[in-house]
């Protein structure tokens, strides 16, 4: 397995309830999913990790859907998610197929490079005023 194979996180395959003809473990043409590769998914982790290791955040989830892949970022495992990392192929060639979208739906940042998309989940320096 290379770095840039897909990981599949799910023993589930869109569209196996409707009678798909691929063997189990397979995937058709349209039976495909989008997914996060090795890479992708070490970078996220990463600062998923500082901002766990911060108390900021505690739980997380992974949807893997025929059009898009979601990092879901949560500060209690009962709530919206604070964050969502999106990973949209249909907008890798146009705005870029990474994006972090705030729980309203605002997107924070998109673009074609993960690390920096990323960088919008960081923290900053805050000016402190007397």
């Amino acid at each position: 397995m290379s770095d840039s194979d897909p990981i599949h996180l799910s023993p589930l395959r869109a569209g196996s309830h409707r009678g798909a003809s691929a063997a189990p473990g397979q995937f058709n043409e349209t039976q495909r999913q989008t997914a996060f590769t090795r890479q992708e998914l070490m970078a996220i982790l990463a600062v998923y990790g500082r901002k766990v290791a911060a108390g900021e955040w505690r739980d997380y989830a992974i949807d893997l859907g025929r059009d898009k892949a979601v990092f879901s970022i949560y500060r209690r495992s009962s709530e919206v998610p604070l964050y969502r990392i999106e990973k949209n192929m249909k907008l890798a060639r146009k705005q870029g197929a990474y994006s972090v979208v705030a729980p309203a739906g605002l997107i924070l940042k998109r673009g074609h490079d993960l690390l920096r998309v990323l960088s919008v989940l960081e923290s900053r320096p805050r000016l402190v005023t007397a």
